[in-house]
């Protein structure tokens, strides 16, 4: 079936160039895993966007996780992920190897169940990621709320989606034709958020899920499509509306506001913060941490692999200086990272 849908692409794509982006991490790896890009078409232009929550993530909240965990009494709780990203000038493992207090939870859960078994200490869990993870992280701030555990905080860094696909299609630098939406993201806020892209910007847009037949299929669709407009493969998941059980928990604790996005910029109204009523719970007003301002490392091409405008392999640290057990750049750490799958199948 991978063999035909491929056939079907070469077939359908008319020797007209066509360059697609997926804005997942969880694409990229599939992508680079299955060898997808070899069974198609080199008319079909695949390129990486800024889908891993983790890569997206600039220095400056690194540096200002690290900045709580060095005060007294405090845990950092973090997922697994977080961990090896580099800051301005340490990282979240540098710091528990020099005695920091930092542990890895595998679900918000695990975090609040933490601070009620430990209420000599403030526990700080780091809220990475979109729409996706974004529910779970509301829901632990409601139950601390109403169990009152009060020595529970997020220091929030979730960002949104459509925002960040407008300025991808808004870019002069990348003309991409169409979009390969995430399905995790969708799951949650359901496809009218992305209807933007095809009545504004004539980007062609297809919901995928994560086996080799739903990107090939999805691949498919994009380029059948007689007009812009967006189209689900992952109906099994997906739906119109999306989850509004979700989005209602998200917009009870979380409130809009601007976000920067690493090598992309500060997009406006891209992130979400804790909502006043639950300032409580806001590690970032409770420590206030002091920081400087945020550096990126300048031979890095994070950024702009981030944007699609260039590939893993033409950054000089590429599987020199910067490899998945001495990551310099996010985009090498993440398992979602687009350098990380290029050196691990694409080299």
């Amino acid at each position: 079936m991978i063999k035909d849908l491929a056939k079907e692409i070469n077939r359908n794509s008319s020797g007209k160039s066509c360059t697609i982006m997926e804005v997942c991490g969880t694409h990229t790896m599939s992508i680079f895993r299955f060898g997808l890009r070899t069974l198609i078409t080199d008319k079909i232009n695949l390129v990486s966007g800024p889908g891993c929550p983790v890569c997206v993530t600039p220095n400056i909240f690194l540096d200002k996780a690290i900045a709580i965990a060095s005060l007294k009494n405090v845990i950092v709780a973090t997922f697994g992920d977080m961990f090896r990203v580099p800051g301005s000038r340490s990282s979240l493992e540098k710091e528990r190897g020099k005695g920091r207090d930092i542990r890895t939870v595998y679900s918000t859960l695990e975090a609040l169940k933490l601070a009620g078994r430990r209420p000599d200490k403030e526990i700080v869990f780091l809220g990475v990621g979109f729409e996706t993870t974004a529910p779970t992280v509301a829901q632990s701030i409601l139950m601390a709320k109403r169990e009152g555990i009060c020595n529970y905080s997020v220091l929030c860094a979730h960002k949104t989606m459509p925002e960040a696909l407008k300025v991808l299609a808004e870019g002069e630098g990348l003309k991409v034709d169409g979009f390969l939406l995430p399905g995790h993201v969708s799951t949650i806020i359901g496809t009218r958020p992305y209807e933007f892209l095809a009545r504004d910007y004539s980007k062609r847009c297809a919901v995928s899920g994560f086996e080799p037949v739903d990107i090939l299929e999805s691949i498919l669709m994009i380029i059948r499509q007689d007009r812009p407009r967006v189209e689900v493969e992952y109906d099994r998941i997906v739906s119109k509306s999306g989850n509004r059980r979700a989005q209602s928990v998200i917009s009870k604790v979380f409130s809009k506001t601007d976000s920067e996005w690493r090598g992309i910029g500060k997009i406006r109204n891209s992130g979400l913060k804790i909502a006043r009523n639950y300032s409580e719970f806001d590690a970032d007003l409770k420590f206030r941490p002091k920081v400087c301002p945020g550096a990126e490392k300048t031979a890095c091409i994070c950024g702009k692999v981030l944007k699609g405008l260039k590939k893993p392999s033409e950054c000089s640290l590429f599987a020199v200086s910067c490899t998945p057990e001495n990551p310099v750049g996010a985009c090498m750490v993440s398992s979602e990272g687009t350098c990380a799958a290029y050196y691990r199948y694409a080299r």
